[in-house]
């Protein structure tokens, strides 16, 4: 296991978290927190789109998931993402936290809650992540 925190933005992302104005705010073994924008992950009505909610709580419970297998030495993989759209969100920001329900040494799941900025739940999903060894050829 790492370390019982890590600094937010010494995590590893990627462009599309970059692109779709994800920030991580909080990030440790039984908590991780992150921002989303509404402007720009819209569908065409201006509605949150549900597959912006999905790639943030992937990425939630994505870095929970590598923060419990040891970020250097191994690699999460999502294998199952579920999700419930609630409510729509139209502007400002979506906030999600995800928590741990399992975290086992090969599988870890992960509950992920979206709020709006009023607190109200726009989105439950839930994440199951494949714990690997990083390969050889990419360590």
């Amino acid at each position: 296991m790492s370390s019982p925190g890590t600094e937010p933005n010494t995590l590893p992302t990627g462009p599309l978290i970059d692109r779709m104005g994800v920030e991580i705010l909080e990030a440790s073994l039984t908590r991780v927190v992150a921002r989303m924008p509404v402007e720009g992950n819209t569908q065409p009505y201006g509605l949150l789109h549900g597959g912006a909610s999905a790639v943030l709580a992937e990425t939630l419970g994505s870095i929970g998931s590598a923060l419990h297998a040891g970020i250097e030495s191994r690699i999460a993989v999502g294998i199952e993402l579920s999700c419930t759209h609630h409510r729509s969100a139209r502007a400002g920001y979506v906030t999600g936290v995800a928590t741990p329900l399992s975290l086992g040494r090969t599988l870890a799941t992960w509950d992920i809650v979206i709020t709006d900025d009023d607190d109200k739940r726009i989105c439950t999903a839930r994440l199951t992540c494949l714990l690997r060894d990083i390969p050889a050829s990419q360590a």
